[in-house]
């Protein structure tokens, strides 16, 4: 990838110069750029998509906005973008870093308010976590501005760990063998949700962004509170990771690689169907049988 200022987006502007650093974003985009193709998030012989890329202010939604622009910027993403950032209403909120950021970066957006904190708080009791309900409303705010920008995606900038932690916290609390796929389609059917990042790892957003010195928002609704699933679950990953290096990766392999006829769910494989034949066989001249 080149650097110069004439040949790269502006939000890659300032990239350190280092070798550590251009292999890490190389690999970010290589990783991201596989899996729009893998899971066909582009329709390549279709009209031109418009995808909204929803920026929370966090380190992986900056390296999503990052990595989508300097696809579409080079001619590898026939799409329009636009990011969005949807303010909550949590208290202390900086409202206008993202503004000046988008601003400063020439990337189109939109920022809308919506007080869904104030719903929090009055529906959850105290001592239990926001995150379920929390989601739910962005959501389902997220879905109708799609709709009213003529989107036809809304793209998140969840990674592989959080895929990995997802299906970790079904199995445990949810009884169940399910995790974010990189591309759904939402319950009205209207509109696709895609997952760019669903094979980079946390550890390369994190020093992605904090290298390119985006200006990070940390989450303090829901990073605040103590005893979350998924921070359970990330700890026993992350011991997982310090004994055994790359574990990580095998465990996303092995999510890339079910066999439905080697688990228990008759609604995946005919079990009640399975037959067998006769073993077909030939005497030779002693009489034995000999098996084919």
């Amino acid at each position: 990838m080149l650097d110069d200022a004439n040949e790269i987006h502006p939000l890659f502007q300032g990239a350190p110069r280092s070798t550590e650093f251009r292999k890490l974003r190389k690999r970010i985009v290589r990783l991201a750029r596989e899996a729009i193709d893998q899971y066909g998030m582009v329709d390549r012989d279709g009209p031109r998509a418009k995808w909204l890329v929803c920026l929370s202010g966090g380190k992986d939604s900056y390296t999503l906005l990052a990595v989508l622009h300097e696809l579409q910027w080079r001619g590898m993403l026939p799409v329009d973008l636009l990011a969005c950032n949807l303010d909550q209403g949590q208290p202390g909120f900086p409202a206008t870093i993202l503004p000046e950021f988008l601003a400063k970066m020439q990337v189109p957006h939109r920022i809308e308010y919506r007080d869904t904190y104030s719903i929090v708080v009055d529906k959850i009791p105290a001592g239990r976590t926001f995150c379920a309900l929390c989601s739910r409303l962005r959501r389902g705010n997220l879905y109708r501005i799609a709709r009213e920008e003529g989107c036809s995606a809304v793209v998140l900038g969840h990674h592989r760990d959080d895929i990995l932690e997802t299906f970790f916290m079904n199995l445990f609390h949810g009884g169940r063998l399910a995790t974010m796929p990189p591309k759904l389609v939402n319950e009205d059917g209207d509109l696709f949700l895609y997952r760019p990042l669903a094979h980079v790892a946390e550890v390369d957003c994190e020093k992605f962004a904090r290298a390119m010195q985006y200006p990070i928002i940390p989450c303090d609704l829901c990073g605040s509170q103590d005893g979350l699933q998924r921070q359970q679950v990330k700890q026993i990953l992350d011991g997982w990771e310090s004994n055994s290096p790359g574990r990580r990766q095998v465990m996303f392999r092995a999510l890339m690689n079910a066999r439905p006829s080697h688990l228990l769910d008759p609604q995946l494989f005919d079990f009640a169907g399975l037959s067998v034949s006769p073993l077909k066989t030939d005497e030779n001249s002693d009489g034995i049988p000999d098996l084919r």
